[in-house]
């Protein structure tokens, strides 16, 4: 599930191959940078990458800027693992 509000997403909830699907498509944002959220992530597997850099491609395509925060250990292994250290920039949790 996404929660919206101003300029901040939180995702709550799994971020599974079961899940993602659902969120392919970036939500509607206003303004030039946006905070996501993921203290609230229970669970992720390589199709939570997959839909942040999705998010990110969308993001830069509309001239956003998206921050992740609060990003569980395993995605950051996730990401490290990889190699998309740079193209997705985590802040731990």
């Amino acid at each position: 599930m996404i929660e919206q509000a101003n300029n901040q997403l939180t995702l709550v909830g799994r971020l599974t191959l079961d899940s993602v699907a659902q969120h392919h498509a970036l939500p509607v944002l206003t303004g030039a940078h946006t905070v996501v959220d993921l203290a609230q992530v229970e669970a992720v597997d390589s199709s939570a990458v997959s839909l942040l850099l999705s998010w990110v491609r969308q993001a830069q395509a509309r001239q956003i800027t998206l921050s992740f925060v609060n990003a569980p250990s395993n995605l950051h292994s996730l990401v490290s693992l990889y190699g998309l250290s740079e193209m997705l920039p985590l802040n731990p949790a």
